[in-house]
């Protein structure tokens, strides 16, 4: 499982010109599912998700954890985070996950999540998604099950 996280000040996803999830403060999500996942895969990404602290203090360090500065997830599935391009230049995704688990888990992603944040928005899982977010820092970070 991978998510890549993004520190933003505000998010949104629009499908079919209608925007479905829209933060503030807080993390961009987007989640790639294997089929090697697990729920216990995805309860320890949740956990280490929701206790980054890579929000800012009052002394300019990254001390800061979503809960603590009050913070949304906007939640997005994205298969292609396990394009493999070691071979030639189109990509390959057979390690993603097949459709019906990878839903599933997202679905699960998001259940997890919202019983610790009050705010948690998402995309439409399988959609043509348009995400728009302004990256606060730049600061971006990969949590992957493989490494955690």
């Amino acid at each position: 499982m991978r998510f890549v996280v993004q520190r933003v000040t505000h998010a949104s996803v629009t499908v079919d010109g209608q925007v479905i999830g829209k933060i503030g403060k807080g993390f961009l999500v987007l989640i790639g599912v294997s089929d090697e996942d697990t729920k216990e895969t995805a309860d320890r990404m949740v956990k280490k998700l929701l206790g980054l602290r890579i929000f800012e203090d009052e002394n300019g360090k990254t001390n800061l954890d979503l809960h603590t500065v009050g913070g949304s997830l906007l939640l997005v599935s994205q298969f292609t985070l396990y394009a493999d391009c070691s071979h030639g230049n189109r990509p390959s995704f057979i390690r993603a996950g097949k459709p019906d688990m990878a839903s599933g888990m997202y679905e699960y992603i998001i259940a997890r999540c919202k019983e610790q944040v009050e705010t948690v928005e998402r995309g439409e899982f399988g959609a043509e998604m348009k995400v728009e977010l302004l990256n606060d820092g730049p600061f971006t970070i990969l949590l992957d099950s493989e490494t955690l």
